[in-house]
């Protein structure tokens, strides 16, 4: 986890070296995007094959490709190479996640897991701190390939825990693979991200096309699985009220949580004038309040239930979320972190609580594919919420009275001023009411978590509190 966790603060902190050693500017997002892409679209996938299989064979399977990615990461000789190589860690990426989530859930009961899954969300804070650290540290004494081969070692020390400790029964049940639902799910997926993540990108022919490959894709999709014996991904299972309730709000909070994450440094450092390292410390209470968050939601939820926590969880989301929206030109960033922590510390309940209830709510033959379908819901959240709010920022930009359509350019140096530097007043106001517009999207995102976590039924309250069935196969140490 703590290998997926720190890839994206180390990679950002080492970007700039490798744009400048490999060029190709114009590609620089997608060393990040295709990562997301791959490591998205293999989620639901690797969390069947987990079912099927074993977690244990998926799990060091994924490891493996994950540190192939890695290693050739850290040989890439351009900027395209390096994007092929992201895609195959985000592969590997796609099976730890999910299977790391699935192994506490196999080896601890409810009332005890809690706690292990709000340590794993710690591992998420401690990478936000130590990623840009140990990215600079290693930049300054190595070069820049090193902050790919670091994995090398974390991955094979994970690899030979796995091997000594981790114990399974040899599963002897026939097994059937959907091929073609694992393909056509991939590739509608794959497509789904590329077309979001092209929208308002000046490629607009581009994103219709992969639209378009979304939508066959997809309709092929549903027709396998519909006629598929063992399909890859079951219908049935995904309508469960639970499981359905609880991944649209992980969907919803997924994008909220990316509009939190892209908009207030843009907010801190555009219109209240602060610099990057602020608005920076303003964005870290975020990842504070999550494992905080986690952390109270496993000590509460077997006391009170846990969809009494997801409530409270979602509740504190539109709570933090009102304090972006009170923000103005002369606001503290105190006020700004205040928020973040605010909505860190509902994700943190709600995330925690929301997954419990999805793995208790199937048995071990289901608890793979349905730990990772909440996964996939937050991954194509984010993805959807970059592109929904990133067209409202554009759309409120492009119509700002008194200073005309704000290019992209524009922004980029107002953003880059010197804290302190004179500002240009138009542009400010612009910039203010452009991101203010982003924040009200972002609250009524956090309301409709609530309300959709209403539909989560009352029973399932109990499923927290109730000593676990014994699972079939798994065993551990």
């Amino acid at each position: 986890m703590f290998m997926v966790a720190i890839e994206a603060t180390i990679v950002s902190t080492a970007m700039p070296q490798i744009v400048a050693e490999l060029g190709g500017l114009d590609l620089y997002a997608w060393v990040f995007s295709s990562f997301l892409l791959t490591q998205t679209a293999m989620t639901v996938v690797f969390g069947k094959l987990a079912d099927l299989y074993g977690r244990k064979p998926v799990m060091l399977a994924g490891i493996g490709v994950f540190l192939v990615g890695s290693v050739l990461a850290g040989f890439a000789w351009s900027m395209p190479s390096m994007i092929a190589f992201r895609l195959i860690q985000g592969v590997g990426a796609g099976a730890m996640q999910p299977i790391a989530m699935t192994i506490v859930a196999d080896l601890y009961p409810a009332q005890e897991r809690g706690k292990v899954q709000g340590y794993l969300a710690s591992v998420w804070a401690v990478s936000s701190v130590l990623g840009p650290i140990a990215g600079g540290l290693i930049i300054h004494a190595l070069s820049w390939a090193w902050i790919f081969w670091v994995n090398v070692p974390i991955g094979l020390a994970a690899v030979w825990m796995f091997v000594r400790y981790l114990r399974e029964e040899p599963r002897t049940a026939e097994r059937s693979i959907d091929y073609a639902g694992a393909a056509l799910f991939t590739v509608a997926t794959a497509a789904l991200m590329f077309a979001l993540t092209l929208a308002g990108g000046g490629r607009p022919d581009v994103a219709w096309s992969a639209a378009g490959v979304f939508a066959v894709s997809a309709a092929l999709f549903v027709w396998q699985e519909r006629r598929a014996p063992d399909p890859m991904v079951s219908f049935p299972l995904w309508r469960r009220r639970p499981i359905a309730a609880a991944n649209a709000a992980g969907l919803l909070a997924g994008m909220a949580l990316m509009g939190l994450t892209t908009f207030l440094p843009m907010y801190v450092q555009g219109v209240l004038h602060r610099s990057p390292v602020t608005a920076g410390l303003t964005l870290t209470m975020l990842v504070l309040g999550w494992p905080a968050g986690a952390t109270l939601a496993a000590r509460l939820f077997p006391v009170f239930g846990l969809r009494r926590i997801m409530i409270a969880g979602g509740l504190l989301l539109p709570l933090g979320a009102c304090v972006f929206v009170t923000l103005g030109p002369g606001s503290s960033p105190v006020w700004a972190a205040v928020g973040s922590a605010v909505m860190g510390l509902g994700m943190g309940l709600y995330s925690i609580a929301s997954l419990v209830l999805i793995q208790e709510s199937v048995d071990w033959s289901q608890r793979g594919v349905a730990t990772a379908s909440n996964l996939f819901a937050r991954n194509l959240g984010s993805t959807l919420g970059a592109a929904a709010l990133g067209a409202v920022l554009n759309w409120s930009l492009a119509r700002a009275p008194g200073v005309g359509a704000v290019s992209s350019e524009r922004l980029r140096a107002a953003l880059e001023s010197a804290p302190g530097a004179p500002a240009d007043p138009a542009l400010t106001a612009a910039l203010q009411g452009a991101l203010h517009l982003t924040f009200w999207s972002m609250l009524a995102l956090a309301c409709a978590i609530v309300l959709v976590t209403l539909l989560v039924p009352a029973s399932s309250d109990a499923l927290g509190r109730r000593a676990p069935a014994p699972a079939p196969s798994p065993a551990g140490e």
